[in-house]
């Protein structure tokens, strides 16, 4: 493996590096940083915790200390959490060269936001939504003349899922000049890589990790095989198990939905177990609020959605728990890409109910390796199963008289109201488009009952021939 000054990096960025402990780059590093300092596009994908971040902070801080000038780099990023990592990178690595940079996320104030624009920052994070909104509504800044354009998690920022990011980004795409170099980078690039190349054009290099395993070999992946019912009493257990043999580990619970997050925290709190929880119905502040004191090691347990789950690096994780198994395999390698960073050991374990084998078999057929089963003590689980019931319907009862769910939709009606849509409209149309699938379901299961109906006529008909004709065969002989 090469050092950073044979890859052409200078020696003020070299000493950043070692001030913060990276003495040797990594592969990622090593094989993307030479082309992107040549001027050419690159597109990355390689393993969470690889050091991908570094990869396109550091060269773009070099040409920037070559040209210092107005907004130099913006770069996109799906989530507000990642958008302050990439930032604070930027800071801490650029600080001798005095880096101005701005943060552009939801959940802030927009007038704010617009004024440290017009001061011209040298780099910009944003997420693809709040920008756009900037773009669309201010003109006291300018992107006309950015040298880069960085995608980080870029799969998740061009796949159209259930947070579609196509209207913003066209917005943005035609705001940015078209000589510019593109750097994208994601742990799971391969699915939409015809996509990017649609993007970079400058000269694009390629490069994915060689390795077939998608995830870290420091990684032990386990799972447990639980009925639906118990999941929450295996939870609890697995969370006691660690506190008593590990009282200074770090642990990340991954769930799906944001009433279950609050729901499984209010539970834990109930355990007297040292547990916050990060999702998207929190506010601003209080997610990083919770997220710095989670990496502080405040508190030793985080119970988060996927909101969590994409490039956020907190060294100090040695559990996650998939509450839920992921339905995505690639939602997979994010969450237990939390653990087992920058070559540390760490463990995932996923509870798997009787619904969820093949969505098993789909995540050990993308990582090219097995999930190995995870010893428990069954007896000692059904020993304190009723109380975590009892614990949990308490908590349900208790999140409902906060009107968790009426909270849900006045924040939708906010976004909604953000993005210039009248919520009651789009309310109707949403009525209307379920209506209209409806009467289609309705109609193809008319069209397969008159199908089935004719079928079983023929069948009938057939049956009486045979039979006729085995009774003419009987009379003849």
């Amino acid at each position: 493996m090469s050092d950073f000054s044979s890859l052409g990096l200078s020696d003020w960025l070299i000493q950043q590096c070692k001030q913060m402990g990276i003495s040797k780059p990594t592969q990622v590093q090593e094989n993307c940083m030479p082309p992107i300092l040549e001027g050419r596009d690159c597109m990355g994908c390689a393993k969470t915790g690889s050091g991908k971040t570094a990869a396109f902070v550091l060269p773009v801080l070099q040409k920037l200390s070559e040209d210092p000038y107005g907004i130099f780099c913006l770069v996109l990023t799906p989530t507000r959490e990642l958008a302050y990592q990439i930032a604070e990178q930027f800071r801490v690595l650029g600080k001798p060269m005095g880096l101005r940079d701005c943060i552009i996320v939801g959940g802030m104030d927009m007038i704010t936001q617009a004024l440290e624009l017009s001061k011209k920052p040298h780099v910009v994070v944003a997420t693809p939504g709040r920008l756009a909104d900037h773009i669309r509504s201010s003109d006291t800044f300018s992107i006309k003349k950015i040298q880069f354009l960085i995608l980080d998690e870029a799969d998740r920022l061009l796949e159209q899922g259930c947070t579609d990011f196509t209207k913003d980004l066209e917005v943005i795409l035609a705001a940015v000049p078209a000589k510019r170099q593109t750097l994208l980078f994601s742990a799971t690039l391969t699915d939409t890589l015809q996509e990017l190349k649609g993007i970079a054009m400058n000269r694009p290099f390629f490069w994915e990790s060689k390795s077939e395993v998608r995830t870290v070999e420091e990684l032990d992946q386990r799972y447990i095989l639980t009925p639906e019912k118990v999941k929450d009493a295996y939870l609890v257990h697995l969370i006691q198990k660690f506190q008593d043999e590990h009282d200074d580990w770090s642990i990340m619970i991954f769930t799906n939905t944001c009433k279950n997050c609050q729901i499984l925290t209010m539970m834990m709190q109930k355990f007297n177990f040292p547990t916050i929880s990060l999702h998207s119905m929190m506010k601003q502040k209080q997610r990083f609020a919770n997220l710095a004191k989670f990496k502080s090691s405040v508190f030793k347990i985080l119970i988060a959605t996927d909101v969590a789950s994409r490039g956020l690096d907190i060294p100090t994780v040695q559990v996650v728990i998939n509450h839920n198994t992921p339905g995505l395999p690639k939602i997979y390698i994010h969450r237990v890409g939390r653990t087992a960073r920058a070559g540390r050991h760490g463990v995932s374990i996923t509870l798997v109910t009787q619904y969820d084998i093949h969505l098993v078999h789909s995540i050990e057929g993308q990582i090219q390796a097995k999930l190995k089963e995870y010893p428990v003590e069954e007896k000692e689980v059904l020993k304190i199963l009723t109380q975590v019931n009892v614990a949990r319907r308490e908590c349900e009862i208790k999140l409902e008289s906060t009107d968790f769910d009426e909270k849900k939709e006045i924040n939708k009606r906010k976004q909604m109201i953000l993005e210039g849509k009248d919520p009651d409209v789009e309310a109707k149309r949403k009525a209307e488009l379920e209506k209209i699938r409806s009467e289609k379901r309705k109609f193809k299961e008319r069209i397969q009952e008159t199908i089935q109906k004719k079928q079983h006529g023929m069948q009938k008909k057939l049956m009486k021939q045979k039979h006729i004709q085995k009774k003419k065969a009987e009379k003849s002989t």
